[in-house]
């Protein structure tokens, strides 16, 4: 297959779980008629994002893959609609806990399993209290429509991520995120920081990226957060195609020429001239820099 559609959707999150899996219910199936494919929903969408805060009863949210109720409720819808749907959850593995994905195909069979791999400790954001770093590697999977590599929110911000993925064959690169803003910096605002590192990664990589998340305010005990949404989908040299506002629910659906962005990898010659063993230092724990305050 050539030319696909890929959808990003984005909407807010409350305690009424049941609702949060109804409203992107919904949201798939809008995609899927406007043609989508294959169809990204945001990071742990089923509930709000509990990781503002630290509390033990959070970490009764964890299920197994197996026999997953929500999990199982989108391997029937992907099935009826014949979309690849990646399914953020909280996954309670046999030796941790994990922030996963579940990769459905379009025959509604989960055809792949990631655990996010870099886990962030921010003020508002204490994902170490409740996810092991994920142990499954990066992932690519051969699904109906494409190939793609999945990471999931703070793996956006590692290079080495993306390019691992490409290097393995991945057409497309999906990014599922519950960003906003930063409670520890008052007015700061990381949006189009946040943009542009994953255009980044799809300009160095010649692949398009599709990345998905939340919007709304949501309150801790000791913090609030906004959600600034903006899901967007790049082509394959980077530049945004579609956009989503910062606040509205939304489904953004764009057609993507694999073949084009295929040549282009072959053609460009990023992948042909690389030298690995000019970067064995990647491979090194090396000590963390340090920066003067001196201007």
């Amino acid at each position: 297959m050539t030319s696909i559609k890929v959808a990003a959707t984005q909407m807010p999150c409350s305690w009424d779980m049941e609702a949060n899996i109804a409203q992107a219910q919904i949201l798939v199936r809008d995609a899927a008629a406007q043609g989508a494919q294959i169809i990204l929903l945001q990071e742990l969408f089923e509930t709000p994002y509990f990781c503002q805060d630290i509390n033990d009863k959070f970490k009764e949210l964890a299920k197994p893959l197996k026999d997953n109720a929500l999990i199982a409720t989108f391997q029937k819808l992907a099935l009826e609609l014949e979309v690849v749907l990646p399914v953020s959850y909280y996954e309670k593995g046999e030796n941790g806990l994990y922030n996963s994905i579940a990769i459905i195909d379009a025959d509604g069979v989960v055809k792949n399993h990631y655990r996010k791999t870099h886990i962030p400790e921010f003020p508002g954001y204490h994902e170490n209290e409740y996810f092991e770093a994920g142990d499954s590697g990066f992932e690519v999977t051969q699904t109906r429509y494409a190939k793609i590599g999945v990471g999931i929110c703070w793996d956006q911000w590692f290079p080495e991520a993306a390019r691992a993925m490409t290097l393995m064959g991945a057409e497309l690169l999906l990014y599922p995120t519950a960003i906003g803003s930063e409670p520890s910096q008052g007015e700061h605002d990381s949006r189009d920081h946040w943009q542009r590192v994953m255009q980044g990664h799809s300009g160095a990589n010649l692949v398009p990226v599709i990345a998905s998340n939340r919007v709304g305010r949501e309150d801790g005990s000791h913090t609030s957060m906004k959600f600034y949404g903006s899901s967007f989908i790049t082509d394959g040299m980077g530049a945004k195609v579609i956009e989503a506002d910062r606040d509205s629910t939304a489904v953004i659906v764009a057609d993507i020429d694999l073949a084009k962005s295929g040549l282009l990898r072959q053609d460009w010659g990023v992948f042909q001239t690389r030298q690995p063993k000019a970067y064995e230092i990647l491979t090194k724990n090396l000590p963390k820099p340090t920066y003067s305050d001196e201007v």
